[in-house]
């Protein structure tokens, strides 16, 4: 099986940063995609950002400019730096990928989430 282990959320200040990291383990072949959603209290989760193995990320409208991610290919890790964080980022934030296993098999995967929250 394939797990994920988020990590690095807490309490921050309007304006300030955080740095979100997710580490992939398990029956991993390859992780085709890596990325986050959020979900905050009484909304829908939503797309946040994603990154292919190769090729361009993808940010949603309203966090574009703010957040950046990037990925350790080899290590199966992907990270969401977040800067100029307003109060509605808050949310707890998944972490998910699209994993081909060592049997072929290919499937979405999530981690257990990590809390955000923004306030003074």
């Amino acid at each position: 099986q394939v797990q994920l282990v988020e990590s690095g959320g807490g309490l921050v200040q309007p304006g300030g940063s955080l740095r979100l990291s997710c580490a992939a383990s398990g029956n991993i072949l390859s992780a085709n995609v890596m990325g986050w959603y959020r979900q905050a209290p009484g909304k829908q989760r939503e797309f946040v950002a994603s990154m292919p193995t190769e090729g361009r990320a993808k940010y949603s409208d309203s966090v574009k400019g703010r957040f950046t991610i990037s990925r350790d290919n080899a290590e199966d890790t992907v990270y969401l730096q977040m800067s100029a964080l307003k109060p509605e980022d808050t949310a707890v934030y998944y972490c998910y990928a699209d994993v081909t296993t060592w049997a072929y098999n290919r499937g979405d995967y999530w981690g257990q989430g990590t809390q955000v929250t923004v306030s003074s």
